[in-house]
């Protein structure tokens, strides 16, 4: 008779994130997730096959749930935006992750998704992509700086953050 399933892939991807948001990737440890699930460390290898494929399923997750939220918004600029910057603050150790290990394009197709229909919608088809690129280059290079501390000149970054929106939008749209 087989042994029970203890755990699920779901369960084990679901506690590399959590670990990865307590203690960045170097926590995201096939022994640390093990005991998280609840299960022995070579349990997990019926699930996943070693630290890669469990750091690519958990980039993976992450894309996919920045999707969905961006995908929740109302579409416009700001609450893209918006909803990108919440997930930063929500998962920031995830939000790192998302830009240093190769997620599935699948994922990733669809969370570009919705800021490219809403960058051809301003721009203008012929320059959608383009514009998608120089909103999402922005608003990651500001929110990587923002979660490093990086602004020390004073003022709101709240404010700075929305005076870039404006900018933004009022750049995309033609004359």
């Amino acid at each position: 008779m087989p042994t029970p399933d203890r755990t699920s892939f779901t369960a084990i991807v679901d506690a590399g994130r959590d670990l990865l948001e307590d203690g960045g990737v170097a926590a995201l440890t096939m022994q640390g997730v093990a005991e998280r699930v609840g299960v022995r460390a070579p349990s997990l290898y019926k699930r996943v096959r070693d630290r890669d494929a469990l750091i690519a399923a958990v980039a993976s997750a992450t894309v996919d749930d920045l999707a969905d939220r961006l995908e929740a918004s109302d579409g416009s600029l700001e609450d893209l935006a918006r909803a990108y910057r919440a997930f930063a603050h929500a998962r920031p150790e995830g939000f790192r992750l998302m830009f240093a290990t190769a997620a599935p394009q699948e994922a990733l197709d669809r969370a570009a998704a919705a800021i490219l229909g809403t960058a051809a919608a301003l721009a203008g088809e012929g320059h959608g992509l383009e514009a998608a690129r120089l909103v999402t280059a922005w608003a990651t290079g500001f929110l990587h700086m923002e979660l490093a501390g990086a602004f020390r000149l004073g003022g709101d970054i709240d404010d700075a953050f929305e005076f870039g929106l404006a900018a933004l939008r009022r750049g995309l749209v033609p004359a």
